[in-house]
């Protein structure tokens, strides 16, 4: 099963440590051991197969989950959020790739040299309507040195997106690892609700978990705030891969 790793009060990130087991209701704990014997002696009912770790109180009042863990549903499910949201929906993109561009007709276009960053779609005359009414689209891409065909594709179409008022920023994954962030893509919506995504070894996604648990809103808006600081904007990032090829 994978593990998700939820968030830490370690300043270099060994430990003390919370993650999610995903598709169950269990959180796995990292920490110190237990060892003082007065305090082994005073546990109740330990089964063989049982160990203790120590953490601190504020490792589970930031971070601990507050509600059980939501359902995996399609990512039509949250079509309308979308439209619906009152001020930002925001994006983490962590993947190398997505099966989702390489198999639409614009990945074709784009190998065979064709400009790929004007084509009208769905999604960005959506983009157009909710950001003409003063609402923000924003997204942050993790981009591999040197980016993958993958990550060089969405470069080239993102101009088409910036156009009609999304505000895309990339940042080296190298840079991300550093800043600790999430290495799962989710959208944040008015910062109230997550919808986190699943995919198979194939970059196909299998759906959305969706939420609105506190703890998993604040590492969602902490994830943001991070990132969005650190994060180049589209032409900027462009110019700067182009200038290392």
């Amino acid at each position: 099963m994978v593990l998700r790793f939820i968030g830490t009060t370690s300043d270099e990130g060994d430990c003390p440590t919370l993650y999610e087991i995903e598709d169950t209701d269990e959180i796995l704990v990292q920490g110190d051991r237990e060892t003082e014997p007065e305090h082994l002696t005073q546990l109740r009912d330990v089964k063989p197969s049982e160990t203790f770790v120590r953490v601190p109180r504020s490792l589970l009042t930031r971070y601990a989950p507050r509600t059980k863990a939501p359902q995996l549903q399609p990512f039509s499910s949250i079509s309308h959020l979308f439209r619906e949201f009152r001020h930002t929906a925001w994006r983490l993109e962590t993947r190398s790739g997505y099966a989702s561009d390489r198999r639409s007709p614009k990945w074709a276009r784009w190998q065979a040299g064709e400009d790929i960053a004007s084509e009208a779609s769905a999604w960005l005359e959506n983009v157009a309507e909710q950001t003409a009414t003063g609402k923000r689209f924003e997204r942050v891409r993790l981009v591999d040195v040197p980016p993958t065909e993958g990550q060089r594709f969405l470069l080239a179409s993102a101009p088409g997106n910036v156009t009609v008022g999304e505000d895309i920023r990339n940042l080296t994954r190298a840079r991300a690892k550093q800043l600790r962030l999430p290495d799962y893509d989710f959208w944040l919506f008015d910062s109230e609700i997550v919808a986190r995504f699943a995919f198979d070894e194939n970059d196909t996604t299998l759906g959305v978990y969706v939420t609105e648990d506190p703890a998993e809103v604040l590492a969602a808006c902490q994830a943001r705030d991070a990132a969005w600081h650190h994060a180049v904007p589209t032409q900027e990032f462009a110019r700067q891969v182009a200038s290392t090829v």
